[in-house]
């Protein structure tokens, strides 16, 4: 089984080409996985603005996809050009007419490994929430063409889920394969635009345990970045300032700000983060002399009240719930302090879970992630007929 995903819910142009053999133990084979990066263009404006960004997916989807096929090996040039008829190619993309300039040349000059009525891809997975949406509806335009030009069933998949699931990828090639043995299974799953702790009690069954009430955890990154006067995106250049530097809470006494840890101790297992992004921006501006000193102990303080925010609540639904495992997935994930402290928390309090943790650039938005999920959609048969697909912006697990 070939799958080829898509993921276009935020800034990130994703595709990757997942293969997977065998029924009873299963490997995985990632023939590719391709990741065309906005920042440069949403850094100037200190975040991402979402018809910026569509327009972006437009221009990148194609070459994209067009890279992650040549690496996969499945990508052949036509030997002769026939004509054929792109008008329901021409409806399908309607709302994205510089999409369907690239995308009909491709088409004719491109085509599937296999033979024109079997190419050598069985599904085709696409993000469809939740997201910004017209980003999501590119992405969905896009293989809806894909799907009707090549005859290849769709699978949907929701975001948060496919940060979960690519926990399953092993180095090995191997899939993860959750077991009953590893039930209840507790994610925390943090990026730009979400922070929800989610309890599994068995594949496939979900329960938002908490999630955020204002700001995600990344959000409040970039925006406390942003009244530091750093650049975007603010979670990769605080952690890179805070490399070295203690806090108070960390017991060195260096550093003399400190800030609030919004909802920390409340009973539930939700979030907030807006506060703390406010406790910042009225530090900063009592602020006379902000020197890069100043900046350090600010970053630090930033991504430690964070950091002991979501670990406090982690740990606290762990045990309550008795988990046996805990996931983590999202951008804000790829944080090396919070997987440290996440790790020694864990020591510390003796708790026999497993703790899982993908590669720092499977945290971050991108195809494989799509992919892997979409093999446990297909293993449920679940398929969408392109004409049913839409995004879902505000999309539930």
């Amino acid at each position: 089984m070939k799958i080829l995903a898509v993921e276009t819910s935020c800034d990130d142009t994703g595709i990757a080409i997942l293969e997977i053999k065998g029924n009873k133990n299963p490997s995985f084979n990632v023939l590719s996985n391709i990741v065309s990066s906005q920042i440069e263009i949403h850094k100037q404006y200190g975040g991402v603005y979402p018809m910026m960004a569509k327009r972006e997916h437009q221009k990148n989807l194609v070459p994209t996809l067009i890279q992650s096929l040549k690496q996969a090996g499945l990508l052949k040039i036509k030997n002769k050009s026939k004509k054929q008829n792109f008008k329901n190619l021409e409806k399908i993309l309607e709302r994205e007419p510089e999409l369907l300039k690239k995308i009909i040349p491709f088409f004719k000059k491109y085509t599937l490994k296999g033979t024109s009525e079997k190419p050598d891809i069985n599904y085709i997975a696409v993000t469809n929430g939740p997201g910004l949406e017209p980003c999501l509806w590119v992405g969905i335009n896009f293989v809806k063409a894909l799907s009707y030009f090549w005859n290849i069933p769709i699978i949907e998949v929701n975001h948060i889920k496919a940060h979960i699931f690519v926990n399953e990828l092993k180095e090995n090639g191997k899939i993860g394969g959750l077991e009953k043995k590893d039930f209840p299974v507790l994610a925390l799953v943090v990026s730009g635009g979400h922070t929800q702790l989610v309890l599994m009690t068995e594949l496939g069954k979900y329960q938002i345990l908490g999630e955020t009430r204002d700001d995600a955890a990344g959000e409040c990154f970039d925006k406390c970045a942003k009244i530091l006067g750093l650049s975007y995106p603010g979670g990769p250049i605080i952690a890179k300032l805070a490399e070295g530097i203690k806090t108070p809470s960390t017991g060195s006494g260096q550093a003399k700000i400190i800030l609030p840890r919004p909802m920390i101790s409340t009973k539930d297992y939700d979030f907030s983060f807006s506060g703390l992004k406010t406790a910042v921006l009225y530090a900063d501006r009592k602020v006379k002399n902000k020197n890069i000193k100043y900046k350090k102990q600010m970053a630090v303080e930033v991504q430690q009240a964070i950091i002991d925010v979501l670990i406090k609540k982690t740990i606290k639904a762990a045990k309550d719930f008795k988990v046996k495992t805990i996931i983590l997935g999202g951008g804000v994930t790829a944080n090396k302090e919070l997987r440290a402290q996440f790790k020694a928390k864990i020591e510390k309090e003796n708790l026999n879970v497993n703790l899982l943790i993908p590669p720092a650039n499977l945290s971050t938005d991108n195809g494989l992630m799509v992919a892997v999920a979409g093999y446990f959609r297909a293993k449920q048969k679940k398929f969408t007929k392109w004409q049913d697909l839409k995004a879902e912006s505000n999309l539930r697990i």
